[in-house]
């Protein structure tokens, strides 16, 4: 539901509950007419304090709620961004130009939807970390994948 739609059922809903403070009020005044004892019972009736308190609480809560309805009615929501994530058609890499391991590197990272964790990626290949970096480099200066830092670790990116 929008917030407009809730603020107008906010407004509905005061305006409704005014109507009840006010019969409500009218009601207990003619109970405290029928029964105050006191002389001049129409303005000095100690009940006739409580009930006019009663009903400017009641009417202050009504008028909170009228004006949150009203802020509903009229503040603009903010814009949702939709962002639509356009499928780009994935060019063939060119391995020709590859010797095997840079080959099987690029296979793993099609294998794992283009990214990998650099650590990862090592214990697939069983090179060690200066191997693997060394390969690495060399990718990335044919810019066949890119490399992203993530706190203590690497990930492989393949481009596209």
């Amino acid at each position: 539901m929008e917030n407009k739609q809730v603020g107008y059922i906010l407004v509905g809903i005061a305006a409704l509950l005014i109507v009840i403070v006010l019969i409500f009020q009218s009601a207990l005044k003619e109970v405290v007419a029928a029964t105050c004892t006191a002389p001049d019972h129409a303005v000095y009736c100690p009940m006739n304090a409580g009930i006019n308190q009663q009903t400017y609480l009641a009417l202050g809560i009504v008028g909170l709620l009228i004006l949150i309805g009203l802020i509903l009615i009229f503040t603009k929501p903010k814009e949702k961004i939709i962002i639509k994530k356009v499928k780009e058609k994935k060019k063939k890499l060119d391995l020709s130009s590859l010797d095997s391991k840079e080959k099987e590197v690029v296979k793993i990272l099609e294998k794992e939807n283009g990214t990998i964790f650099q650590a990862e990626l090592m214990e697939k290949l069983g090179a060690g970390k200066v191997g693997i970096t060394r390969l690495l480099d060399k990718l990335e200066a044919k810019q066949i994948i890119e490399r992203k830092r993530r706190g203590m670790n690497n990930i492989v990116v393949l481009r596209s």
